[in-house]
């Protein structure tokens, strides 16, 4: 029997989309540097199923059909580089390798061009879904060598998750525009998770709510406009309670950890010159989080008692379903706004549209409402920011009080809401149409002789003033970095 795929890395994510693939017809062969890991799984997992354990990338590949392909799940970084440089003289002209892993998107660049040079091709995809995702059907994002798309589409499809029929998997682009797009999934992620979490601490602190209480709000928020995963775990995790009747969320340290995708998310909207304020500062609220035996002493020493709230609980209630759903909007129209400037620059030429349909099932962030970020760029695929779009306009015009008074009522509180806050002034800086770097350009001029420009003439022209009489008429080079 010869196998249709090869997959390396027997790890959580590999042995499920192995069982996916083989669930749905795929005969499969499967390595792990560890090859006791092979034995285990082709003795436990894998019995009496059609996969085939191989114990040297010789063997896998041998044990592979025409055009071959190998799909990776190892460990992002160099374990990448090493196992490409091990298959690369065991393949063949128009084999596929396939790296399924968290890669940063320009190392996928990079492999691309290496392993092309060498005759083969490349796929770097991210797959989206965690544990059940990869095994009943994640969110598949392949990007790099067009020409392996039609080798591999059918397979791929077949074990994404399907939403209405349609399989939430498509080509994203050439390049590293595959892992580019699960990069910025994973800075949405960052935000919905911080955002949830800043609204649970309002009712849980500020609301004095139980657990019961708030795992009830959330489950009502998951059948409306809320309707997400994230949302509905939430509902969750509020119930989960130990053999001794307590509930062990109250029992979790609070100090958070990462794995990266999200500071490369905020370092890319950096590198573009997008503000990516609301992400960004959810992967700062994790670096805080970290910081518990510093937040402890900082408690003491800063002891702080508000004044008594005269909110009324069922309406600020309301308006924190109000505001979350606006923070979601503006952190979703801030990714997809640096996919679309990060696309260009690449030349990607990214369908925005169909982007929002592969996270509409089997991934972290599904949610309901990416039916309309989807309707949203197929009107108008030039949309420019996606709170520009009617659908979402009118829904920020009615919801950005809730967000005001949220916001206000968690500073008065002493309660961080970095993320929330993030949002709102975002969205009141991109709705102010003069803002004072008037000011700012000016200062810029004054010390550096940066120059600027005017008001009264047309934009590309730039002016330099002697302040101080002591400058010169020198001014700097333009440029922006």
């Amino acid at each position: 029997m010869k196998a249709d795929i090869g997959l390396i890395g027997l790890a959580v994510m590999g042995e499920n989309l192995v069982l996916n693939l083989e669930s749905k017809g795929y005969n499969v062969a499967v390595y792990n540097r560890s090859t006791d890991k092979v034995d285990s799984f082709v003795e436990g997992r894998a019995k009496g199923k059609r996969i085939i354990g191989t114990y040297s990338l010789e063997e896998l590949v041998s044990s592979l059909s025409h055009p071959r392909t190998v799909m990776m799940m190892v460990k992002a970084g160099a374990p990448v580089d090493q196992t490409i440089d091990s298959l690369i003289p065991l393949l063949e002209k128009g084999d596929i390798i396939i790296d399924g892993g968290n890669s940063n998107w320009e190392d996928s660049q990079r492999r691309m061009a290496h392993v092309e040079k060498a005759g083969m091709l490349y796929i770097g995809t991210g797959v989206s879904g965690g544990e059940e995702g990869a095994l009943l059907g994640p969110s598949i994002m392949p990007g790099g060598s067009k020409e392996a798309w039609p080798h591999v589409k059918e397979m791929l499809q077949t074990i994404s998750a399907q939403v209405d029929g349609v399989p939430c998997c498509s080509w994203v682009g050439s390049g590293g525009a595959g892992h580019f797009v699960k990069m910025v999934h994973n800075g949405i992620e960052y935000g919905d998770m911080q955002l949830i979490g800043e609204v649970y601490d309002l009712m849980r602190r500020h609301l004095g709510l139980t657990n019961e209480e708030m795992q009830a709000i959330f489950s009502t928020w998951n059948t409306g406009r809320l309707d997400s995963y994230l949302i509905e775990i939430t509902a969750d995790i509020l119930s989960y309670r130990e053999e001794d009747g307590t509930h062990l969320v109250d029992k979790i340290l609070d100090a958070a950890g990462q794995k990266g995708t999200g500071k490369w998310t905020g370092i890319n909207a950096l590198h573009a010159g997008v503000p990516l304020t609301l992400i960004v500062e959810s992967v700062f609220a994790r670096s805080l989080s970290s910081l518990k035996e510093e937040r402890v002493i900082a408690a003491k020493t800063f002891d702080f008692t508000p004044k008594t709230t005269t909110v009324q609980k069922e309406a600020f209630i309301d308006s924190l379903e109000a505001a979350l759903f606006a923070a979601k909007i503006i952190s979703y129209a801030q990714g997809f706004a640096l996919i679309r400037a990060v696309g260009e620059e690449q030349g990607w030429d990214l369908d925005l549209s169909s982007i929002a349909l592969l996270w509409r099932g089997g991934c972290i962030i599904r949610s309901a409402f990416l039916d309309n970020i989807s309707k949203a760029f197929e009107a108008d695929p030039n949309l420019q920011n996606l709170i520009l779009d009617p659908y979402f306009a009118d829904i920020l015009k009615e919801a950005q009080q809730s967000l005001r008074e949220v916001v206000a009522e968690s500073a008065l509180a002493g309660i961080p809401t970095p993320s929330l806050s993030a949002a709102l002034s975002w969205f009141d800086g991109y709705r102010t149409e003069r803002l004072p770097a008037n000011l700012l350009q000016a200062q810029r001029d004054y010390f550096g002789a940066h120059t600027y420009e005017r008001t009264d003439r047309k934009r590309g022209e730039f002016f330099h003033t002697n302040w101080t009489g002591r400058g010169g008429d020198t001014a700097s080079t333009i440029y922006t970095v």
